[in-house]
């Protein structure tokens, strides 16, 4: 028997900022699953600034999406037909076939999990790709020592609200966030353990930054924002510091090369390091991460925030909202 679905698809290459129009919302007819396949009814589905890259047709770490084809991101859901051995009607899955309602899939391209202890959605944020990028961020890029200095920008988005968690429990010294109101502020030094954090919309990034760290510099900064962030982080680097480049959020809109920071003289002073880096080449600490941050959440150490947004035609909106702060925590679909 056939399913009627929804999907979305990308109807053009946004220039600048995306708008709604940039996309559209199908209906399309899925067949039953044949051999070694499975049908899954997606229930939440993630969205991430990384899909904005993959909206331009340029030169990047993963393909494009195409034009007038439903959009890949991770997803839970669960098996609703199944003609694979490995798989039952009724395993709650993760995989990557999201921005759609059902999905169609080789049952190898869907991965059982237990969603028993946890909600189906940690799999998307703190037991998933955030989770696993804020850990190889601090543990392989930044290699953080015990007694370090922690900044993180973004720090209250889905992969910098727990780089400042797993870094205090990695031995840290002491840790500083950037946040986009006084709110998120409130909540990474209240609630996470932040030892000091800042709302960047209040200017002065350098001035703030230096405050929040009392005079001490930065062995490892977490960047996930870029641009004048960066610049401010450079500023206030220790000797030897090293800079995991996560993401630059700040310049993902940008129809020109933006500036690079102007005080680059530093990382030579400093004889800093800076290195990006895509978690998809650190599968082999999956383990590792599972065992290690399943440990710390069981124990009560590790706290994480989701941000729902109810029903696929809001999948947009939710999208458009990683640009303008409107997520605390990880930004979820909830169909």
């Amino acid at each position: 028997m056939s399913t009627r679905t929804r999907e979305i698809h990308l109807a053009r290459r946004p220039v600048g900022r995306p708008v709604p129009e940039d996309f559209s919302l199908v209906e399309v007819e899925l067949p039953a699953p044949g051999p070694g396949q499975v049908l899954v009814r997606n229930t939440v589905l993630s969205v991430d600034p990384y899909m904005r890259g993959r909206m331009n047709d340029t030169e990047s770490y993963v393909e494009p999406y195409a034009l007038g084809a439903p959009m890949e991101g991770g997803a839970m859901g669960e098996v609703v037909a199944s003609e694979d051995p490995s798989l039952a009607v009724g395993d709650v899955v993760n995989h990557m076939a999201g921005w759609r309602e059902h999905a169609l899939l080789d049952a190898r391209e869907a991965r059982r999990v237990d969603a028993s202890r946890v909600p189906a959605s940690a799999y998307l944020s703190v037991l998933g790709m955030p989770g696993l990028t804020a850990y190889v961020g601090l543990t392989r890029i930044g290699r953080l020592a015990e007694g370090e200095v922690v900044h993180v920008s973004g720090a209250a988005g889905a992969v910098g609200s727990l780089v400042g968690q797993m870094a205090k429990l990695l031995g840290a010294s002491h840790v500083t966030g950037s946040a986009g109101s006084a709110e998120k502020v409130a909540w990474l030094t209240d609630e996470l353990g932040f030892d000091a954090a800042y709302d960047y919309r209040d200017g002065d990034l350098v001035g703030q930054l230096g405050t929040a760290l009392g005079g001490r510099r930065i062995d490892v900064y977490f960047d996930n924002v870029g641009g004048d962030h960066l610049e401010a982080a450079i500023e206030h680097m220790a000797d030897f510091g090293r800079i995991a480049a996560c993401g630059a959020i700040a310049t993902y809109d940008a129809t020109e090369p933006p500036p690079g920071p102007r005080n680059l003289t530093r990382v030579v002073q400093r004889r800093l390091s800076m290195t990006g880096f895509i978690v998809t080449d650190h599968r082999d600490a999956a383990s590792e991460f599972y065992r290690t941050v399943g440990d710390w959440l069981a124990e009560g150490r590790l706290s994480f925030r989701e941000t729902f947004v109810d029903g696929l035609e809001n999948a947009v909106e939710g999208f458009l909202g990683l640009g303008t702060g409107g997520n605390t925590g990880k930004m979820l679909i909830r169909l």
